[in-house]
């Protein structure tokens, strides 16, 4: 099952927990799966159907554009980071 680094910032939604495990082949699934039980963690993460600006996905160490399309193994590690900007 994936595991799901919370940001430190959200944490008062999981009741302080850095770490949980969220069912789904995608990134969208594995949100869809926590939000139950995590009411609200949805809405600080997403937009309509995308990640919030400024914010980016890893999985098991990967950055990915793909945003909530990201495919995620079943051992996986999802991280949600900003996005860095440079020029």
């Amino acid at each position: 099952m994936p595991t799901v680094y919370i940001p430190p910032a959200l944490r008062d939604l999981t009741g302080g927990v850095e770490t949980v495990e969220g069912k789904g082949q995608t990134v969208r699934a594995v949100l869809v799966d926590l939000e139950p039980r995590y009411p609200g963690l949805t809405a600080k993460l997403c937009i309509d159907d995308a990640l919030r600006p400024g914010l980016m996905v890893a999985v098991s160490g990967t950055m990915s554009r793909q945003g909530l399309r990201t495919p995620v193994p079943a051992n996986a590690e999802v991280h949600f980071l900003p996005a860095l900007g440079g020029g």
